[in-house]
C-alpha cells in the first residue's frame, strides 16, 4: 500500500497555530487506500500549540510579533524529510498557505491576509529532495 506524509491539521489533529484543525474528509477518506502519516512541522520544530501566527518573508519565517522562527520551521521540515525517507513514502499532501507547508501560495509576511505565489519551508525542503507535493485541493496522480 502507497505511503502518504500528511499535514496532521488536514487529518483532525488540533495543531493550527490557533489550535484548531484543518479537517479535510477527502484527504480523510485516502485512509482506505492508503498509509496515512501525520505530520505537523511546527510542532516538530518545538513550537508549541497554540502559538503566535507567522508568515514567510523571504528566508525568513517571523512571528506576528516580530520573533524569528525560521529556526524552528527549519528543524520540523528536517524531521518531515527524516519521516519521509525513513517510511519511503510515495508523495506528500500538505496544507496550502502555510509557512510550514504551502505548496504553491503563503501569505506575504505582512499579516493582512494576503496570499503570493511561495512555498513553505516543509515543502520547499521535501521538493527539493525529490518528493512530489500536492495540496488538499489538488488531484492525486498516483
Amino acid at each position: 500500500m502507497k505511503k502518504i506524509l500528511v499535514s496532521a491539521c488536514l487529518l483532525g489533529y488540533k495543531c493550527r497555530y490557533d489550535g484548531k484543525d484543518n479537517l479535510s474528509p477527502r484527504i480523510l477518506k485516502l485512509k482506505e487506500d492508503y498509509i496515512l502519516i501525520p505530520i505537523c512541522p511546527e510542532q516538530m520544530g518545538e513550537l508549541s500549540t497554540p502559538r503566535d501566527k507567522s508568515e514567510r518573508k523571504g528566508d525568513k519565517v517571523i512571528s506576528e510579533y516580530g520573533k524569528d522562527v525560521t529556526s524552528n520551521f527549519i528543524k520540523g521540515a528536517q524531521r518531515a524529510l527524516e519521516i519521509a525517507q525513513k517510511e519511503q513514502i510515495d508523495f506528500c499532501i500538505l496544507k496550502e498557505n502555510s509557512p510550514s507547508c504551502g505548496v504553491h501560495f503563503i501569505h506575504d509576511g505582512n499579516f493582512k491576509g494576503n496570499k503570493i505565489k511561495g512555498k513553505g519551508v516543509t515543502s520547499e525542503y521535501l521538493e527539493k529532495h525529490h518528493f512530489k507535493i500536492y495540496n488538499e485541493l489538488e488531484e492525486i496522480k498516483n
